[in-house]
C-alpha cells in the first residue's frame, strides 16, 4: 500500500508545528546570549576604547534602553519577518552575509556527506559480515581513533600530508564554483575528509551494529539460500532493511558536522558561515552570531525532517 500525498502532507504539516516549541526555545536561548555575560552589553560590544557616545549608540540600536521582554519581543517579531537584524560592525543585514558565506559551507557538507556514505556504510557492512575478525576489529579501531582525536588535530596532519609534502591539494582558501567544479573539489577535499574521519566513525558503527542484526534474520538466511552472490544479500536485502538506523544517524551526525565546519573552516580558511561564526564572536557582534544560530538551528529542523520522510523509501511498512 502506498501514501497518498494528503497523508504525507499532514505529517509534514503536524512535524512542522510541533517544530515550533523548539524554535521558540531556541529563540529565547539565542536572545539571551546577549545578557548572559557580565556587565553592560553594549560595552562589551563597543570594546575597551570605545566612548560613551559610541556605547549609547549601540544600546540604541539595540533596544537595550527597553526592559528585557520588549526587547525580546522587537527581535522577535523582527525574525518572524525573516529580519535577522544587522550586523554592528560592517551594518550589512546578518541574511545577506550568511546568503554570501553559504556556498562554501553547503560545498564543504555535500562532499563531506558524500564522502562519509561512501567510507563509512562499506566499511560498517565489512565489519558485521567479518564480525570479530581482524578486519572488523580495524574497522573499530579506527572509529574509536576517529570519535578521540580533536577534529583540528586531523585537519592540521591532512594539510602536512596531503599539502605540505605530497602537494595534491591546496594548503588553505576556496575556490567558488564560478571559477569551475574542479577547483572548488579540490579546495574543500581536505576539509571534508577531515570531518569525514569524525563522522565517518559514527556511522560506520552503528552501519555495523543494525547488519549484524538483520543478517541474523530468517530472510537473510533465505536469500543465502536462494543462491544469491555474497555481495547481493549484503548490498541489496540486508543493507536496505538497516537503511532506517544508518539514516537517522546521518540526520543526527548533521550536528556533528556543523561543529566540525565551524572548527574546519577556521583551520583551512574557508570564508564559509562557520568562519562567519568565529569571526563575528571574536569582534563581539551579537546580532550576528544570533542570527547564525537561529540559521543552524532550522537547518537542524529540516533535515530532521527529511530524514523522517526518509524512512519509507527503505521501509515499506512506514506510514506516515
Amino acid at each position: 500500500m502506498t501514501e497518498s500525498p494528503l497523508s504525507m502532507l499532514l505529517y509534514i504539516v503536524k512535524r512542522l508545528l510541533a517544530s515550533v516549541p523548539i524554535i521558540l526555545f531556541v529563540a529565547v536561548f539565542v536572545f539571551m546570549l546577549s545578557h548572559m555575560a557580565p556587565g553592560d552589553p553594549a560595552s562589551l560590544i563597543a570594546g575597551e576604547n570605545a566612548t560613551p557616545e559610541q556605547i549609547a549608540k549601540i544600546r540604541d540600536r539595540l533596544h537595550l534602553n527597553e526592559p528585557l521582554l520588549v526587547q525580546f519581543w522587537i527581535w522577535f517579531s523582527d525574525l518572524l519577518r525573516l529580519d535577522l537584524g544587522a550586523s554592528i560592525f560592517s551594518d550589512k543585514p546578518v541574511t545577506e552575509l550568511i546568503a554570501a558565506r553559504l556556498e562554501p559551507t553547503l560545498m564543504l557538507a555535500a562532499v563531506t556527506i558524500v564522502l562519509t556514505i561512501c567510507l563509512a556504510v562499506p566499511a560498517g557492512v565489512l565489519a558485521a559480515w567479518k564480525v570479530n575478525s581482524v578486519s572488523d576489529r580495524s574497522i573499530m579501531i579506527l572509529s574509536v581513533l576517529g570519535f578521540s582525536v580533536p577534529a583540528f588535530l586531523i585537519g592540521y596532519a591532512n594539510m602536512y600530508i596531503f599539502s605540505i609534502k605530497l602537494g595534491w591539494f591546496p594548503v588553505q582558501g576556496y575556490k567558488p564554483l564560478a571559477d569551475g567544479l574542479l577547483g572548488t573539489l579540490r579546495s574543500v577535499a581536505l576539509p571534508s575528509l577531515t570531518i569525514t574521519l569524525v563522522f565517518w566513525a559514527l556511522v560506520a558503527r552503528i552501519t555495523r551494529a543494525a547488519m549484524i542484526e538483520i543478517l541474523q534474520e530468517g530472510y537473510t538466511r533465505t536469500a543465502r539460500a536462494k543462491g544469491l552472490s555474497e555481495a547481493k544479500v549484503l548490498f541489496v536485502h540486508a543493507l536496505k532493511n538497516a537503511g532506517v538506523p544508518v539514516a537517522t544517524v546521518v540526520g543526527v551526525g548533521i550536528a556533528i558536522l556543523i561543529s566540525g565546519v565551524v572548527v574546519t573552516e577556521s583551520v583551512f580558511n574557508i570564508p564559509g558561515i562557520g568562519r562567519l561564526v568565529v569571526d563575528a564572536i571574536t569582534q563581539r557582534d551579537f546580532p550576528v552570531v544570533q542570527g547564525t544560530m537561529i540559521f543552524f538551528s532550522a537547518m537542524l529542523i529540516v533535515v530532521n525532517l527529511l530524514v523522517d520522510l526518509s524512512y519509507g523509501l527503505f521501509d515499506p511498512r512506514v506510514r506516515y
